[in-house]
């Protein structure tokens, strides 16, 4: 008998396709940081957004826990198909296998990542410019601004 793990039937039962734009910022670096994360249908309408302040840390550990969560929020949506993007480009070409990973702190966060991967049938993670990525900058802030705790 064959046993399939969650995230695989997830995987195999829905076919939904997301664009999602990410962000991490933190003031300082490091300093207070936070994540925002906003998932898109295949028609560019919002169907969900989440904005969280992580504590302090560097800039690249809240881009890289922006991807996580994510990844995360993408897989209990259903989704089988991600398209991420991020104005970092250090987590786009690392996850992307472009760019080693030097940082010890990182090479965990990214570990995480690539094992979310493994519930996709698609993954593809670009970097935009920051301006087109408004709408996940946005949430990023809004959680330094109002203190909503992950």
């Amino acid at each position: 008998m064959r046993v399939l793990r969650a995230y695989s039937l997830l995987a195999a039962v829905s076919s939904r396709a997301l664009k999602i734009f990410i962000d991490g910022a933190s003031r300082g670096n490091p300093g207070p940081a936070s994540v925002g994360v906003v998932a898109q249908d295949a028609k560019g309408v919002v169907i969900k957004t989440l904005s969280h302040r992580i504590g302090t840390t560097t800039n690249n550990t809240a881009e890289y826990s922006a991807l996580i969560l994510a990844l995360q929020e993408a897989l209990m949506l259903g989704a089988s198909e991600v398209e991420i993007f991020t104005d970092s480009e250090l987590v786009a070409r690392q996850f992307n296998g472009e760019y080693r990973i030097k940082e010890d702190s990182l090479k965990l966060l990214f570990l995480f990542a690539t094992h979310l991967k493994k519930g996709f049938k698609k993954i593809v993670v670009k970097h935009v410019p920051r301006e087109q990525n408004k709408l996940a900058d946005a949430q990023a802030n809004r959680a330094l601004d109002n203190e909503v705790f992950l």
